[in-house]
């Protein structure tokens, strides 16, 4: 079956028809998919999924841009969501010099500590960074080291993909691996271990060729996967059988 890793089922794009699309996933192969928190509404909201759907995991985190919203208390309420039963990750986290909403100093203030949270509560990480490799590498081989996760939607170069793979992290590989001018995700992708890269969408974004430019869902995902299976030159389903093993065991996700 297929996990998507890392997606967005509370946003407002999918208030129309959010019930029939969840309930179209089975038939299509998609077993599990893990809804990411990124504000502390939408973390919320994940929660409120993850007691909607059996199928839906939740990973608990701020996003660099709405680190704003974290006091002490906030922050406190934050860890003790992250010891919900289906909350398998901490993030989506990290450093975001594109949009530059918030300070540097206050969003790596906000990644290291929440970074710490995950080691405290023994979580893995979801890790966002744009515009921003060397202050992210930096932070992550000081705090994250030991805590496994992925380096959500990669856009690096592939000598950075090896040494956060070196580190234990997987590489989240969504719908931009099937765009033609994505030559640098293409290289990664053929030059690190399958075994180290797990499915995602970030969907309602980033839609994959042949949808470009529309709502993506879990239901584009294979595109994905037949992408990776075309420049790694293997099978489709050993793709989907291997990135569904990875997803388990870095999440715990138990097999049915």
């Amino acid at each position: 079956m297929i996990i998507d890793t890392h997606a967005h089922y509370d946003d407002e794009q999918f208030d129309t028809d959010r019930e029939t699309l969840m309930d179209s996933m089975k038939k299509n192969d998609v077993g599990i998919i893990i809804n990411s928190g990124a504000s502390l509404e939408s973390c919320r909201s994940t929660i409120r999924l993850t007691e909607q759907y059996p199928f839906v995991y939740g990973s608990l985190g701020i996003h660099p841009d709405q680190v704003g919203e974290l006091n002490e208390e906030s922050f406190s309420w934050l860890r003790e969501q992250c010891g919900r039963e289906k909350i398998v990750a901490v993030g989506e986290i990290g450093l975001d010099y594109y949009w530059d909403k918030e300070h540097h100093d206050l969003q790596k203030q906000w990644f290291v500590r929440q970074l710490e949270l995950a080691g405290e509560l023994n979580l893995p990480v979801v890790i966002h960074s744009r515009e921003a490799a060397a202050d992210t590498m930096e932070t992550m081989k000081k705090h994250g080291m030991g805590l496994g996760g992925t380096i959500h939607c990669y856009s690096y170069s592939v000598e950075m993909a090896r040494e956060y793979v070196k580190m234990g992290f997987h590489i989240g590989v969504g719908g931009v691996v099937t765009f033609k001018n994505a030559k640098k995700l293409k290289e990664v992708v053929a030059e690190i271990p399958l075994e180290r890269i797990v499915l995602e969408t970030d969907c309602p974004y980033l839609a994959p060729v042949p949808n470009r430019g529309k709502r993506n869902s879990s239901l584009n995902i294979k595109y994905v996967a037949e992408e990776i299976a075309r420049i790694k030159n293997i099978g489709y389903d050993v793709v989907v059988e291997q990135t569904e093993q990875n997803a388990r065991s870095l999440y715990r996700l138990d097999a049915e």
